[in-house]
């Protein structure tokens, strides 16, 4: 068991440092945003990998795994969602539109209680809907995750324990991902920096979704 667990945190890890969508949305929630939201995005991430583990458990995942329609509606609604989330970043990029409600808090920014809450919640959500419309997570939860359940082992409590590894793993990575590009926030927010990187995470965003339009099972 201790043997397939550091095999599979590996792999896990190497999926995690993996430049991808949830990456791309932490860094625009925080600089846009800040270091909370950036980490209330990292939760929301991590909230959806748990529920991809209890839809691997009762078969869900499986049946995107095996169905061809199933996958494809999530795959096209993930992929309208991220290129969603893209055009939004490049149509801020091109108006030189500052982040909704004002400067940011956390690295340097001040920002009135009231105004915090929301946009938390709202980077949450969205880390959250990303994860769940990923249909990738459920192939890889059903694929590869029980290659390293080993004949005998109690497939359950051994697939509870990976996926304990795969969300550590994750969370650990995008808060200090989402601490460091924080940190950086007081020049990466300065409006001439902050377009251009809207327009490039917008830009990863447009490409990541049109990437996932076409990703095969």
């Amino acid at each position: 068991m201790a043997e397939s667990a550091f095999a599979f945190a590996g792999v896990a890890a190497l999926l995690t440092i993996s430049p991808g969508a949830d990456m791309a949305l932490v860094t625009r929630a925080a600089l846009a945003d800040g270091r909370g939201p950036a980490f209330a995005t990292t939760l929301g991430i991590c909230l959806g990998l748990v529920l991809w583990a209890l839809a691997s458990a009762v078969g869900l995942a499986a049946l995107l795994s095996a169905s061809a329609t199933a996958f494809l509606v999530v795959k096209v609604a993930g992929a309208t969602y991220l290129v969603a989330l893209g055009v939004l970043a490049l149509r801020r990029a091109l108006r030189g539109e500052p982040p909704a409600g004002g400067p940011a808090g956390g690295a340097g920014g001040v920002a009135s209680a009231p105004a915090r809450h929301p946009r938390r919640g709202s980077a949450f959500r969205q880390g959250l809907v990303s994860n769940l419309l990923n249909p990738k997570i459920a192939v890889f939860y059903t694929t590869v995750l029980p290659q390293f359940i080993a004949p005998g082992d109690p497939a359950l409590a051994v697939s509870l324990v990976l996926v304990v590894i795969h969300v550590c793993l994750t969370l650990a990575w995008l808060s200090g991902y989402a601490y460091a590009v924080a940190r950086a926030g007081e020049v990466l927010r300065r409006p001439i920096v902050r377009r251009a990187l809207d327009a490039l995470t917008g830009a990863v965003l447009v490409g990541l979704g049109v990437r996932l339009a076409f990703v095969q099972r």
